[in-house]
């Protein structure tokens, strides 16, 4: 149970607070996934018959989103 709001409470501190060490960690990744997304892009550009470099792209752009999940990943399993 939330101490706020019910059952149904999406905000909590605790969770956010626990979670800013590992954000930081994974933007630090988000910045290499944006360099790879990059030089990845122009060789598409360049070549795009090329599979593998696409399955790159899309492997950086999960690299970048990481930040996002790891913070709703950590404020949904503290309860508060």
């Amino acid at each position: 149970m939330c101490c706020c709001c019910g059952e149904d409470c999406k905000f909590r501190p605790l969770g956010f607070l626990l979670g800013l060490p590992f954000a930081f960690l994974s933007l630090i990744i988000s910045l290499v996934g944006a360099v790879i997304w990059i030089v990845g892009l122009t060789l598409t550009c360049i070549c795009p018959c090329c599979l593998c470099v696409t399955l790159i792209v899309e492997f950086a752009l999960a690299l970048i989103k990481a930040p996002i999940k790891v913070m709703e990943w950590f404020t949904s399993k503290i309860p508060c």
